[in-house]
């Protein structure tokens, strides 16, 4: 072998060497990794974010120390075109291996909403806006965008949005929330309707009692009363005065109501109209449905607001007027 062939190999086992332990280093970065110890470190993808861009967030946040190890990969196996929005978290150790295969996943940080029984539209927006990151406005609208009630088959959105905890990816916009909403709506209620609902009220007429019942008590033995009041008054033709409605009716009140209050014509106004208001008032639960759908059997036409939380039901006006000088005087 001559010396130049001798110099030659020489370089090249040099050149093999380097690449070899270029390789093991890049193996060892790849699966090797980096602690946070307890920090959590929460990354945004957002709609549209380059992969490029969310390498970059993930070496400057500490998660990761190389974004060439991590793109490659990533783009070898398509991962980098498949990242769903959302926020992750990181904490512990974390490797350029570990950190893909949660992006793969797309095991993104879900919002958590709980909605009350009894929210409003105006609750709910809210609620989605401050959580969400979204138009709070935008949402108030969108009960009354007919080209969204009509994909719902809904009269409106108020009432629909069932009651509950929930768990948002991030990024979700409004419709998508609002959709998710009304799809648990039907879940949960599908199955309570009976053929022939009691006082001939239709499906919707049920949806707006439960309503005015949600905001009337919270308390489980007392709602078939509340709903058996409205049911006689419905069928007396008498008007149903219930306080609730008009209070939406004004747009809700952060002060007691006043008298002036109830002469005010709004279509809410149960003092004023006869019947039931024209949609809900809220967002009523599950148990507040059974009752408008199933009221006790009474001859109860009143109720008045005890010291207790609760309520004095009355047959007469005369009743319900002693009704409230007693609970007025401190009695019960």
């Amino acid at each position: 072998m001559t010396k130049g062939k001798k110099k030659h190999i020489s370089i090249a086992a040099v050149l093999f060497a380097i690449l070899a332990l270029a390789v093991l280093v890049a193996v060892l970065t790849y699966y090797l990794p980096v602690n946070l110890g307890g920090e959590v470190v929460t990354i945004i993808v957002k709609p549209g974010d380059s992969f490029a861009n969310v390498a970059h967030q993930l070496v400057l946040n500490g998660v990761i120390s190389s974004k060439f190890l991590l793109k490659v990969p990533a783009r070898l196996y398509g991962i980098d075109k498949k990242v769903s929005p959302g926020g992750y978290d990181f904490t512990g150790r974390n490797s350029c291996y570990s950190v893909l295969k949660k992006l793969r996943r797309g095991d993104f940080v879900r919002i958590k909403i709980t909605f009350p029984e009894g929210s409003t539209i105006w609750e709910t927006a809210r609620l989605l806006a401050d959580s969400l990151d979204l138009d709070q406005e935008y949402i108030k609208v969108l009960n009354k965008d007919t080209a969204l009630l009509n994909s719902l088959e809904l009269p409106c959105l108020e009432g629909y949005l069932y009651p509950e905890t929930y768990y948002f990816p991030w990024g979700s916009n409004a419709e998508e929330a609002i959709k998710e909403m009304v799809i648990m709506f039907h879940n949960m209620t599908d199955s309570i309707w009976p053929d022939t609902i009691a006082g001939r009220l239709s499906k919707g007429e049920v949806i707006i009692l439960a309503s005015i019942i949600e905001s009337e008590t919270n308390h489980g033995n007392e709602r078939d009363l509340v709903s058996s009041v409205y049911h006689n008054r419905l069928k007396k033709k008498m008007r149903l005065q219930a306080d609730p409605t008009v209070i939406y009716g004004l747009g809700g009140l952060d002060r007691p109501l006043w008298k002036k209050d109830l002469e005010k014509k709004t279509p809410y106004n149960t003092y004023v109209i006869y019947g039931l208001p024209p949609t809900p008032i809220n967002s009523p639960g599950l148990e507040a449905l059974k009752a408008a759908l199933n009221p006790a059997l009474s001859e109860y036409y009143f109720f008045v607001a005890d010291n207790y939380g609760k309520h004095q039901f009355s047959t007469t006006n005369a009743e319900h007027n002693q009704a409230r000088q007693r609970i007025k005087s401190g009695g019960n």
